[in-house]
């Protein structure tokens, strides 16, 4: 009969993502960053930059809607009010329904960064990382973090978002000074290299059970509901394809308790 093994091995066997420490965890997630998730989110905001410029607010602006904002769908949406004189409460309103995504990802993915802690982070640690949380950064996260060491996830998540807020806030301002040079459809073109990018990052989610049914489910609904609404199209999938995959997923649960999430 073989030993069985302490449940300490047998936890430390499941990580398939271990750089030895947090430290390690940090500069694994800055190099994670370098490539294409900074290359891709910061050629859309040199876009974004330019965007800015056109716009006719200043450089200053446009750099501290980066460093603050870091939502690219609000950060526009704020700039098309400032345009066409709209109030300080439309601006809030618009900018408030374009992040509204943005609470979910904090909601599902704070948890497993704060997990497993031997020695809890300051409370501000926690707000930072908060902020940190956007597209990019939560989708790379929630496929990686949950098979590391919980000790590594949150420094990983904060090493990865660094470098790629860092690049967005410099190509803000790269972009800026190169309004000239850039023709506007090649302007517009960079903006929308960010959602294709979130598209195929997605797609390796298909092999997940817990989260086929949303991304087919939202794949179906968005075109449609967007031909019905196009204002509202885009939020009524959301509710409507994450709470029908979450109800289907839920009931596949209960059927099979041992299938797992694969």
């Amino acid at each position: 009969m073989e030993p069985q093994s302490s449940p300490d091995r047998q936890a430390s066997s499941a990580w398939t993502h271990d750089f030895g420490s947090p430290a390690g965890a940090g500069r694994g997630g800055a190099w994670a960053a370098v490539g294409a998730p900074a290359l891709v989110l910061g050629a859309s905001y040199v876009g974004f930059g330019a965007f800015v410029h056109q716009s006719g607010l200043t450089f200053f602006q446009g750099v501290a809607s980066s460093i603050t904002g870091w939502a690219l769908p609000g950060q526009i949406a704020l700039i098309e009010i400032f345009v066409a004189g709209g109030s300080l409460l439309a601006a809030a309103i618009a900018v408030g329904l374009a992040n509204a995504r943005l609470m979910p990802m904090v909601v599902t993915l704070l948890p497993i960064l704060r997990e497993g802690d031997a020695a809890p982070s300051p409370r501000l640690i926690h707000y930072l990382s908060a902020h940190f949380i956007a597209l990019t950064g939560w989708a790379v996260a929630m496929q990686r973090c949950p098979d590391m060491n919980p000790r590594q996830r949150l420094p990983f998540f904060l090493g990865f978002t660094l470098v790629i807020w860092l690049s967005t806030v410099f190509c803000t301002a790269l972009g800026f000074f190169l309004v000239e040079v850039l023709p506007p459809t090649v302007t517009l073109g960079l903006v929308f290299l960010n959602p294709l990018y979130f598209m195929l990052l997605f797609t390796i989610d298909i092999v997940r059970r817990d989260r086929r049914w949303a991304l087919l489910i939202g794949v179906v609904l968005g075109p449609l509901l967007h031909m019905i609404t196009p204002e509202w199209g885009l939020l009524i999938t959301g509710l409507v394809g994450g709470s029908l995959a979450f109800l289907i997923t839920q009931y596949d649960r209960q059927r099979n308790p041992g299938r797992g999430k694969s």
